[in-house]
């Protein structure tokens, strides 16, 4: 099957293999004359970044590079970026690479005009109105992972570097305003960021499709990108060049950042303290909660998660849909606890203030406490 398509849902999105090339008419589209491409440390140096830059110098565009992009973005790193950005003179961002990239070159489109600082923007009530909207530069997408969906966000999280904290910066125009979905993109990713971004996909899919929010738009879009993961993970990690997997796996990440403004949950609450203090991969840290707190959540998801089970085709409801969620990571060599990514028990009264005050908390379906989520993290860990 041949998975290509144009669609503007919730944005321009141009998907489907090789068309990376069209990059020039997606700036073009975009109103942007003099990009600067911003992804991560670790992307910079390989071929899929350097022939994008190749393609942007053949089509006058230039090949401005800005890649001090650290695994969890600092303000440090967005200082960096927005002096790269005004000294070259540039017009618009490409944000490319995962979730790391993504969200800091949105950022940078964002703050480059702003003269109040970034925490003003936090995602809380309607500060994001506090933003000169004017001053927002445009941003073209290429997502080199199938994770975050964060070519789809209106939101970056953005860790701060004194305090620790995550911290989501929110605002409308932060959406790119051109996506390019080109699977062949993600063929070289190492198969534990296969796995890692994946099981984001499907975090995201899960939180949104169980938090009790209305919203059922999001939910059809949840239970569908369940689908997908399930499907079309083990394949991707079993083949990379697998390019149906890999556009699967594309499409489930951007549905799952879609699903999402119906709210996310504890998982999200205990990965992001721990991924702020111990630098741990975003993904792979909610594969590793996510078995307890499907348990955690039980008294309020198992008629749904039977649902969903029937829907994907799993059997034994709610116990299979756990049963195969802990099958799923030992085939994707996920750890089963977070002591194997080096997180220990030293900090769990921080982790659980953390935690807390974290903005996924409102999404749970099982309200959260300090008695409640230091035992989770005594478990997880």
């Amino acid at each position: 099957m041949t998975l290509v398509g144009n669609w503007s849902y919730p944005t321009a999105i141009k998907f489907g293999a090789g068309r990376i090339k069209e990059l020039p008419e997606a700036c073009k589209q975009a109103g942007i004359s003099k990009p600067l491409l911003v992804t991560d440390k670790g992307l910079a140096a390989l071929p899929i970044t350097q022939d994008t830059l190749a393609i942007m110098e053949a089509a006058g565009l230039g090949a401005a590079l800005f890649a001090e992009v650290d695994p969890n973005p600092t303000e440090i790193n967005l200082a960096a970026g927005i002096e790269v950005y005004k000294a070259g003179g540039h017009d618009g961002v490409i944000a490319f690479g995962g979730g790391s990239g993504l969200d800091l070159a949105k950022t940078i489109a964002f703050m480059a005009g702003q003269t109040r600082p970034v925490w003003d923007f936090e995602d809380i009530g309607d500060w994001w109105t506090r933003a000169d909207a004017a001053k927002i530069a445009p941003i073209v997408a290429v997502p080199t992972t199938a994770g975050t969906g964060s070519e789809v966000g209106r939101a970056t999280v953005l860790t701060n570097s004194e305090t620790h904290y995550k911290k989501i910066i929110f605002h409308p125009k932060m959406l790119p305003a051109v996506v390019i979905c080109d699977p062949e993109l993600t063929v070289g990713m190492p198969r534990m960021i296969t796995a890692g971004t994946g099981m984001d996909a499907f975090a995201h899919c899960l939180e949104a499709y169980s938090s009790p929010f209305y919203h059922p738009m999001s939910q059809g879009v949840a239970l569908e990108g369940l689908r997908l993961v399930n499907d079309y993970l083990p394949r991707a990690y079993a083949d990379g060049t697998d390019l149906e997997a890999r556009a699967q796996m594309m499409s489930a990440a951007m549905m799952g950042a879609v699903a999402f403004q119906k709210g996310l949950g504890v998982i999200h609450a205990l990965s992001h303290p721990v991924g702020a203090l111990y630098n741990t991969h975003h993904g792979t840290t909610n594969a590793v909660v996510m078995p307890a707190c499907l348990a955690f959540n039980r008294p309020k998801i198992e008629a749904r998660l039977d649902r969903a089970a029937a829907y994907m085709g799993i059997a034994g409801g709610y116990e299979g849909f756990c049963a195969r969620v802990v099958e799923l990571n030992e085939m994707l060599g996920i750890p089963a606890k977070l002591s194997a990514l080096g997180v220990g028990t030293d900090r769990i009264d921080l982790l659980t203030e953390m935690a807390l005050t974290d903005p996924s908390v409102g999404g749970n379906p099982v309200a959260m406490t300090a008695e409640n989520t230091k035992a989770l993290f005594e478990a997880v860990i």
